[in-house]
């Protein structure tokens, strides 16, 4: 019965958070996502059954994947330059703080962070070097979560740039009939703000869903379509040196049709982790969790092998959850401490969890990265 009443009230919490987030009540849905996932992580310790704990820990990743998706998604734009461009405050791509990213938070990946270094923080440092210009559309392809919104916001950071995201399938599906004005105004508003602040950057994610093949002969999106491409063009215009760029992130870059090929000046292949990045992430996602000596994070990475950097962040926090769970289940949770955690409790969790990366796509990816990559 308290099973039952649980459930319903996580469902009743979730349900609240979805519908305001669709209408822009970000800080609200922040709270009800929040009491949602509390109250599924009860559950998942509570329940003894594999098969309902997956259902639970899936529900839980991904609310806190949308919340962590409202921390980052943050921009400061006056109050004024909203109502100059006729953007109101709620839409997709006004946020309100920068995401706290850096380079040392983005592991492994190095020659995809010194390409959109070179692209984009030397230009802004010495601009004199660079008499013919600098690239202002940048694409980054490569297999999901692997970290390609992290360098978008890491470099916004270094140079100090005003953060702008967008998420591509929103703009098609909630829009409607107004993409073609919406991106307008976007990019209106990404002007204004690099005038103030001397830079700013404009990520769209899952771009394939805006510059897809499919869409070139449907009314409204070929015009959102052909909207983005005058804006793009607009910032390679002779003689226009400013630093607003456009960074696309795509997991299907082969779905893009050639004038938005062409518009990437620079398409960086982000690739899975190798074995040196993969025992890096294992050290940085564990730094803060009890370890025990038997623990061998190179071991861990050579049996990763085609995992992504979001593959291993989940398997370090099911053996963090699989300890706390026994920790919870002994009873006396307020006289004790958890036991540290040990190689055999990765194995575990490894033995249960393969790669979340699709080998056939991952070949189309290193396919396509050998006819476009620059």
């Amino acid at each position: 019965m308290m099973f039952n009443e649980l459930e319903r009230m996580a469902a009743e919490k979730a349900k609240e958070a979805v519908y305001l987030d669709k209408i822009g009540a970000r800080e609200k849905a922040y709270v009800k996502y929040k009491e949602a996932i509390d109250i599924l992580t009860k559950l998942y310790f509570m329940t003894e059954d594999d098969t309902i704990r997956s259902v639970y820990l899936e529900k839980i990743r991904e609310y806190q994947r949308r919340i962590q998706l409202m921390d980052t998604k943050r921009v400061v734009i006056s109050e004024g330059d909203a109502k100059t461009t006729g953007i109101e405050e709620g839409t997709e791509w006004v946020v309100k703080d920068r995401p706290r990213v850096n380079w040392e938070d983005i592991i492994g990946i190095d020659e995809a962070k010194r390409a959109i270094r070179e692209s984009i923080v030397y230009p802004k440092m010495r601009p004199e070097l660079f008499p013919l210009g600098w690239p202002t559309g940048i694409l980054l392809f490569g297999p999901p979560g692997c970290g390609k919104t992290l360098i978008g916001a890491a470099v916004a950071n270094e140079i100090d740039a005003a953060f702008f995201y967008v998420d591509a399938a929103t703009v098609m599906s909630k829009w409607l009939g107004e993409s073609e004005k919406n991106i307008a105004q976007l990019f209106a508003t990404a002007r204004t703000a690099c005038k103030k602040q001397g830079a700013a950057i404009i990520f769209i994610d899952e771009i394939d869903s805006l510059t897809s093949v499919r869409y070139i002969e449907v009314g409204g999106e070929a015009r959102a379509r052909n909207q983005l491409l005058k804006e793009m063009d607009s910032l390679t215009e002779k003689g226009k040196r400013e630093y607003l760029y456009v960074i696309g992130a795509t997991n299907k870059p082969w779905m893009l049709d050639e004038p938005f090929i062409r518009r990437f000046q620079k398409r960086i292949y982000v690739p899975l982790p190798n074995l040196n990045a993969r025992a890096a992430l294992f050290s940085y996602y564990t730094k803060d969790l009890k370890l025990g000596q038997s623990v061998d994070t190179w071991q861990l990475a050579v049996m990763t092998e085609g995992y992504s950097a979001a593959d291993i962040h989940d398997i370090c926090m099911e053996v963090q959850l699989k300890v706390a769970r026994e920790f919870f289940e002994e009873g006396n949770a307020e006289k004790t401490e958890p036991r540290v955690i040990e190689m055999q409790d990765f194995l575990e969790i490894i033995s249960k969890r393969k790669s979340s990366i699709i080998l056939e796509n991952l070949k189309k990816l290193e396919e396509w990265a050998a006819k476009y990559a620059t």
